[in-house]
């Protein structure tokens, strides 16, 4: 297990030692076959801490164990994640030659009645350029029921201008409803292809833009509806993890998909084998034996 109390010791002795790390960090590199994994995990900034209905992702240390246990296997490219985490694994030495994103909006905390007016909370694209970053990661969720989409949307088009060459503002749009209070993502094919068209346009831009679209029923039509490389992202694990990968297998045989982006499916597979199940999406992504 991760020992965090070094963590919090630097962070009251010597909190310029991040400042220090992030100059001094080796960047990582885009792969040659043009096609990425990225471990997620800006998941508790936003109060979503359930895995299976479990609170899974509440201990810092157990999080941490996990996500350098990602990282650490070959064909993983990098991290996305909120200011916080990155700033304890950069300490932990964990994104050495790792591509890193930084989780931009995060005010939108899960549950809440303003859910949807997804503040930007977390990294701004100054920093993000300044730290030598590699992205922001944006959620543009769509709910026409919901002034608070508005607003998040009139703030992401302002915030995605990239500042060096290969800063990508990745998009995760989404289209939701509220039910009984909840905000539910539509999971149809029709809504999935709208979330793209909207969130595709925002921005004076698209020329450093990509998506990170949920894999769901009809992908090719899915995946029909853009031409920006795309990430597949992996959500809530449920079910068979047999059923999932087949699932991302297929998905990422079709253009524009270019890679994953997977969160608790990784950092918490139903066998508690983080190794083994980032190995099998090494292979789906990169190739190679599972």
């Amino acid at each position: 297990m991760i020992d965090t109390t070094a963590l919090t010791r630097t962070r009251i002795q010597d909190p310029g030692a991040i400042g220090c790390a992030w100059r001094n960090r080796t960047p990582g590199v885009w792969p040659k076959d043009g096609r990425l994994l990225i471990v997620a995990a800006d998941h508790p900034a936003r109060g979503a801490l359930f895995v299976r209905g479990a609170l899974r992702m509440a201990s810092r240390s157990d999080l941490l164990d996990r996500l350098v246990t990602a990282l650490a296997r070959p064909g993983v490219d990098g991290v996305l994640a909120s200011p916080d985490i990155l700033d304890d694994l950069l300490l932990l030495g964990a994104l050495e030659g790792k591509l890193v994103i930084g989780s931009m909006n995060r005010g939108g905390l899960q549950g809440a009645s303003f859910e949807l007016d997804d503040r930007f909370t977390g990294c701004d694209a100054d920093t993000i350029a300044a730290l030598g970053l590699d992205g922001g990661k944006m959620l543009t969720r769509i709910c026409l029921a919901d002034l608070g989409s508005a607003a998040t949307r009139g703030e992401r088009s302002r915030r995605d201008r990239p500042r060096r060459p290969r800063q990508t503002a990745l998009s995760s749009p989404s289209s939701v409803r509220r039910d009984a209070g909840r905000v539910e993502n539509l999971l149809d094919p029709d809504s999935v292809i709208t979330s793209i068209a909207v969130a595709s346009a925002l921005g004076a831009t698209s020329a450093h833009t990509w998506l990170k679209i949920p894999v769901v029923d009809d992908m090719e039509r899915v995946l029909d509806a853009t031409t920006l490389p795309t990430l597949l992202l992996g959500g809530d694990p449920s079910g068979s993890p047999d059923i999932t990968y087949a699932a991302w297998q297929a998905a990422l045989a079709i253009p524009p998909a270019a890679g994953l982006v997977v969160g608790r499916a990784l950092l918490h597979p139903l066998d508690d084998d983080v190794a083994a199940a980032v190995d099998i999406a090494v292979s789906l992504v990169h190739g190679g034996p599972a």
